[in-house]
């Protein structure tokens, strides 16, 4: 099994941290991707090396997709082909998780629209705008999508996530 989680500079530590120990942890195998192949620093610090940069990735050879949130989604939801990729799993029926301010790369790719989800709370009226049903809950699963809205949600949202990747 294999992992793609997207992230670039500002990310919410423990939503990149914990899905991708949880997932080594299981034995899959886990790529970073971002913007570019510099390391990416978290918004508390840490600081992470991505294994490609966002061109170099094809979306069909990984089986999950992880969108962690903070400040990096903004930037990465402008990127092309990150859009791209989180269509591509869309379309395809593997799974994503994202949480916090992740939905909002699946905003501006599209893919929103009838799909309940959650969000960081000052994302939600966008996630609304974009035609989702959204929910305040620790974690929302549409079937292949799973959204949660903070760090302190990362339990429910690892349980879920995991649930829908061994289905």
């Amino acid at each position: 099994m294999k992992v793609l989680i997207i992230s670039a500079d500002n990310f919410e530590d423990s939503e990149l941290l914990v899905p991708m120990y949880r997932m080594l942890e299981e034995g899959y195998e886990v790529y970073i991707a971002s913007i570019e192949k510099g390391i990416i620093i978290g918004k508390k610090g840490y600081e992470v090396q991505p294994d490609l940069a966002l061109h170099e990735v094809d979306p069909s050879a990984y089986d999950v997709l992880i969108l962690p949130g903070g400040k990096a989604p903004a930037v990465i939801r402008q990127n092309t082909r990150a859009l791209e990729i989180a269509r591509h799993f869309m379309e395809t029926d593997k799974p994503i998780g994202a949480i916090c301010h992740g939905p909002q790369i699946l905003i501006s790719a599209g893919v929103m629209k009838g799909r309940h989800a959650t969000c960081y709370r000052l994302v939600a009226e966008e996630l609304k705008g974009a035609g989702a049903v959204y929910e305040d809950a620790e974690v929302v699963v549409d079937n292949n999508l799973v959204t949660s809205r903070i760090p302190s949600d990362l339990p429910y949202f690892m349980r879920a996530i995991m649930q829908v990747v061994k289905q």
